[in-house]
């Protein structure tokens, strides 16, 4: 088994600590991974304010080119748009996107524009600063559903308090000669309810996957299943 360089993305309102169950997982079987904090996330206290989606892809993407050879790029949720600007920028330089039940859009769709004319689940709250937050109600029944109530307790602990909006208001700019040769995996989370699992297929449909693997997980299976996701990643990364 050869080894990889995974680079771990953390989604909406979750810092890099939240891959903290699954990096010695990945490190023990001989990989190397790199789980950048984004700029104004978790301990980074870049001003919000200061942050577009065009910020954290040149962050992204400086990162990467830097790295020997083609990387595995995991992104959750939130950093699916993220993961298709990166491999629209440097397609060469990633071996394959992971999309760990993420926002896999197609060119010039926002994720605000997949919310629109579905229940909303996630209940969050937009400030007039620019900024958007979760209600505190809604975030364990909506993203730790099946972890224990240990690690959701955790995972409380964590979170940020605020993305900036205009992220999930910015396009994704993405063509097939670039980010389009990019191989490309989805890995399912069939009990998730802040992205459902139709929502998920659906965006599968629009940019069908080479790979597709399911984790019978809530949003969350850093924190809940993480022995299961490594297991997944570690698969992707060899047959490609």
């Amino acid at each position: 088994m050869s080894s990889s360089t995974f680079v771990l993305i953390s989604g909406g309102w979750h810092p890099s600590a939240c891959w903290e169950r699954v990096i010695p997982l990945l490190e023990a079987q001989g990989h190397y991974v790199i789980a950048p904090e984004l700029l104004g996330v978790g301990t980074d206290q870049t001003s919000l304010s200061q942050i577009k989606l065009k910020t954290w892809v040149d962050q992204i993407v400086d990162l990467i080119q830097v790295q020997s050879k083609p990387v595995v790029l995991v992104g959750h949720s939130r950093a699916g748009i993220l993961l298709s600007e990166a491999a629209q920028r440097i397609p060469d330089k990633i071996q394959l996107l992971v999309y760990l039940s993420a926002y896999l859009l197609t060119s010039g769709q926002t994720i605000s524009d997949t919310t629109k004319n579905k229940k909303q689940t996630v209940a969050t709250t937009i400030h007039l600063n620019g900024t958007i937050s979760l209600k505190p109600d809604s975030i364990i029944p909506i993203f730790y559903n099946t972890t224990s109530a240990e690690w959701a307790q955790r995972a409380l602990t964590l979170l940020s308090s605020a993305e900036p909006v205009v992220v999930y208001r910015t396009p994704v700019e993405i063509t097939d000669d670039r980010f389009g040769r990019v191989p490309r995996a989805y890995i399912e989370c069939l009990q998730d309810k802040a992205i459902p699992l139709d929502q998920q297929r659906e965006m599968q449909k629009q940019l069908p996957c080479k790979y597709v693997l399911t984790l019978d997980t809530d949003h969350s299976p850093f924190f809940s299943a993480p022995s299961q996701l490594v297991t997944s990643l570690i698969d992707l990364a060899n047959r490609q």
